[in-house]
């Protein structure tokens, strides 16, 4: 069994998470984890993204430690949320996900998590100077994994997070496959 967990919020960039789940559920149809599910989980039971998509939540604040995979979304609200007791007790719940990971600014929030610390790790460009208290390292690049957290700098960076996580999960053959069914010509293996 393989759960996932999308960690939502008002005002967080879609794209940080479409990339992903675009990428993500080929494990389930290409038959590599046929057992892959995963939940949209946030504070609330109904969002609203930074463009003004409206998203329906079936798991309000549920316990992120029965994921296998907790992704954090980014998004503008993370420089707020990442001092938000509440929330952040909550993200902290993650601590014994097997994979944590995010894009852009969702680091942000993994960094005050505490699951940041002594790793490398990347976010938006315009948030580096934010992230740097955080980590060991602050990576310019699109992707960074360190053990077992995986970031990403900007938004368009989540089909390359993605791709790496498949990667990560299954093989390089395999990330490839996906690589081609969505017609992706820029992810580049790195394990």
């Amino acid at each position: 069994m393989m759960k996932v967990a999308y960690v939502m919020f008002d005002g967080m960039t879609t794209l940080d998470w479409a990339g992903v789940h675009e990428v993500l559920p080929w494990m389930l149809v290409l038959g590599a984890k046929p057992d892959l599910s995963w939940d949209f989980c946030s504070n609330k039971d109904r969002i609203t993204d930074d463009r003004g998509l409206k998203i329906n939540i079936d798991h309000v604040l549920p316990d992120l430690s029965r994921y296998d995979l907790v992704f954090v979304t980014g998004g503008m609200p993370t420089r707020q949320l990442r001092f938000d007791a509440a929330f952040m007790a909550w993200i902290k719940t993650a601590r014994d996900a097997k994979l944590k990971a995010s894009v852009c600014t969702g680091a942000l929030l993994l960094g005050a998590a505490g699951f940041l610390e002594g790793k490398r790790a990347t976010t938006n460009p315009s948030a580096y100077d934010l992230l740097a208290p955080y980590c060991a390292e602050v990576v310019r690049e699109r992707c960074v994994r360190d053990g077992d957290v995986f970031t990403g700098g900007a938004a368009s960076s989540s089909i390359d997070l993605g791709l790496l996580l498949v990667e990560s999960l299954t093989d390089v053959a395999f990330a490839r496959q996906v690589q081609q069914k969505i017609d992706y010509p820029y992810y580049r293996p790195q394990l």
